[in-house]
């Protein structure tokens, strides 16, 4: 066992029903870090190109961060990695609560499963003790009922990662949940699991994370507590933050952005969460409306947005809830009597997006149900939100009919149809099976032009952030190898918690935001020091909580003397083995091309985004210059996959 790593993972044989450990090298963390690095770097080698995704040689693994496991604040997470069933390209899922530390915990620094069952199963890794156990009990349960039933079965202290009716239904846009449903929800790798026959993983072990310097590590730790301590709200102050949500035509027409101090945006997450933008987003533009051919302010305007607002959904919260290592803990546990729920995750915001401002639903009953269906299913819930506006749309536009839909009457903001609708797709039921594998699918299947109506890149639903409000969004919309994903980098979303105020040592270049070439030079340092940032495990929302001695817990949890150039190269070389990957299956990302909608095709003739059209496909170009690829086909230069130490890559792309 090295500092910071176990130096080993291990692998699942679930057609030989066997298992082994593998010792990897000081080396390959050096290069690839811990999460989807270590993972693309493992299933790049070990898994042929062109291999069918839910095939029994397709490899699924399960990374946390190189952080994760420690006591370093916001490390919590754990990355799902495999080849995207939805997308045909690399495939990755993030998520939080705490399986990811108790995979450390178990003594792994990743868990790898091939082959496919003929009968359902789990893998249990209790204590040290590795079985292949008869999943049948369980095979049909929702993801909550599995965990409970497996926890009075191995006891309270197991930490389960599972699929639900979606991922045993082979759903595409079907994801893995812990936590009884925190999700690591994009990519369809519920798929893989699903095809597995794999129904869950169960973990609880009490293995340490040997850290070089201890002393400094936890030192680290305690002044940046001390520094950003969060006061409780007095319930005047509550009142008065909350009073934000009858400002939001000032913020639209004032042009004031998502970004506030570190105190605030804090305080805001921990009392209301990600749907704090619910209400604002809408407004301001940042929200897509009515399957993105609507306006805020006009179609969804804050009469009716109000309603979702953090304000309403807190009056079901029961408690905080944080992921593992979280000091600010912005999710919240919520009570429901008018649905009978008695417990839930809250929804964030993405959830309240694609469910509500994008079909024009203003009911939050309804998203907090189907919030609750898509968390128990484990199921995506952008990609189902967007799926079915694009039914919808479909309906209004006479492709599909009463007939096609079992009866539901799929009009704009007719909750009920859209709760009905949701149930049918985790159930593969009637038009719920034309629907259960996506929107870009679903589309083929249909035909009669519906294709302008699945708003996808790639295959994969588009997240609830316009391009509009945050250019470069359409540049990792459309050339991310894992295609349209607001969680990968892009600078201008970044700048919600800006990288470089919140790692003191990494340099952007001046007036970049001014100066297109410096902002492609800004957009490659973002991508290299985003994939370290999920990499070591980190939450995406931590940069927005001020100064965090980053690079420094790093070095003092391995014992490296890495600096932030040497990171950042770490980070290009992850970038572009995944950028390997997916051309690697055939895929030039290169060549795709976002929805027009989306980039402002044609643009719109009122409402914040007025006369605004999107570039992006220059931009890509002006990137992959500074990343060293090929700007035509996005290809990695030989000459940058030497410097890389990615030589092996060559004889696959050249």
């Amino acid at each position: 066992m090295s500092n910071g790593f176990f130096g080993k993972v291990l692998w699942v044989d679930l057609t030989k029903n066997s298992f082994e450990e593998e010792v990897l090298p000081e080396n390959m963390y050096h290069q690839f870090m811990g999460g989807y690095g270590l993972g693309c770097r493992l299933l790049y080698e070990r898994m042929d190109s062109k291999v069918k995704p839910l095939s029994p040689e397709s490899i699924i693994g399960f990374f946390p961060g190189l952080l994760t496991g420690t006591a370093a604040p916001f490390s919590g997470r754990f990355m799902v990695v495999g080849k995207s069933p939805l997308t045909g390209t690399w495939g990755d899922a993030n998520s939080g609560g705490t399986f990811g530390p108790a995979i450390k915990k178990c003594g792994y620094d990743g868990i790898l499963v091939k082959g496919a069952a003929k009968n359902p199963k789990y893998i249990s890794i209790i204590d040290g003790n590795i079985e292949i156990l008869d999943a049948s009990d369980i095979w049909g349960k929702d993801v909550i009922e599995s965990e409970l039933f497996l926890k009075n079965k191995h006891g309270k202290l197991i930490k389960t990662a599972g699929i639900g009716l979606a991922g045993e239904r082979l759903s595409k846009i079907s994801g893995i949940a812990n936590d009884k449903g925190r999700i690591a929800a994009r990519s369809g790798l519920g798929a893989v699991m699903g095809s597995k026959k794999l129904k869950t993983i169960v973990l609880k072990g009490n293995k340490k994370v040997l850290i070089s310097n201890r002393e400094n590590f936890l030192s680290l730790i305690k002044e940046y507590h001390k520094a950003t301590k969060i006061k409780p709200l007095s319930p005047m102050k509550k009142n008065i933050l909350s009073k934000i949500f009858g400002m939001v035509k000032s913020i639209r027409r004032l042009k004031i952005g998502m970004a506030a101090s570190p105190t605030l945006m804090r305080t805001i997450y921990r009392y209301f969460g990600t749907t704090i933008g619910n209400v604002i987003s809408a407004e301001t533009g940042d929200s897509p409306i009515k399957n993105w051919s609507g306006i805020g302010m006009y179609d969804f305007p804050y009469e009716k947005s109000k309603l979702l607002s953090s304000v309403n959904i807190n009056k079901y919260k029961v408690k905080e809830y944080g992921c593992f290592s979280c000091p600010v803990q912005c999710g919240a546990i919520l009570k429901v009597p008018e649905l009978d729920i008695k417990e839930m995750h809250s929804p964030e915001y993405e959830t309240c997006c694609s469910f509500g401002s994008l079909l024009l639903n203003n009911d939050l009953l309804s998203i907090l149900k189907i919030n609750d269906l898509c968390n128990r299913a484990a199921i995506d819930t952008i990609s189902t939100g967007v799926t079915v506006a694009f039914a919808i749309e479909c309906f209004q536009n006479n492709l599909l009919n009463l007939d096609d839909t079992g009866g539901l009457d799929l009009m704009w903001g007719n909750s009920k149809s859209v709760v009905e609708l949701v149930r049918k797709i985790i159930l593969r039921e009637g038009i719920g099976d034309t629907l259960a594998d996506g929107a870009k699918i679903a589309s083929e299947k249909i035909g009669k032009n519906s294709k302008q109506y699945a708003i996808t890149s790639f295959g994969s639903e588009i997240p609830m952030h316009d391009p509009r409000y945050f250019k470069s969004l359409a540049f990792t919309y459309a050339f991310d190898p894992t295609p349209g994903r607001h969680t990968a980098a892009s600078i201008d979303f970044s700048e919600i918690g800006p990288y470089d105020k919140f790692e003191k040592s990494l340099n952007l270049p001046k007036k970049w935001k001014k100066n297109e070439e410096k902002k492609a030079e800004a957009q490659a340092i973002n991508t290299g020091f985003h994939q370290i940032l999920n990499c070591a495990g980190m939450c995406m929302f931590s940069p927005s909580f001020g100064p965090y001695p980053f690079i420094d817990l790093l070095n003092s949890l391995t014992g490296w003397n890495t600096n932030i150039d040497d990171y950042i190269k770490t980070g290009i070389r992850i970038q572009t083995l995944r950028q390997a990957f997916t051309i690697r299956e055939g895929i030039i990302i290169a060549q795709n091309e976002l929805p027009d909608r989306i980039i402002g095709l044609p643009p719109a003739e009122k409402g914040p985004h007025k006369g605004k059209t999107v570039e992006y496909k220059e931009f890509y170009k002006e990137f992959c210059n500074r990343l060293g690829w090929n700007p035509e086909n996005g290809y990695p230069l030989k000459k940058t996959l030497k410097d890389l130490d990615l030589e092996f890559v060559i004889k696959d792309l050249y």
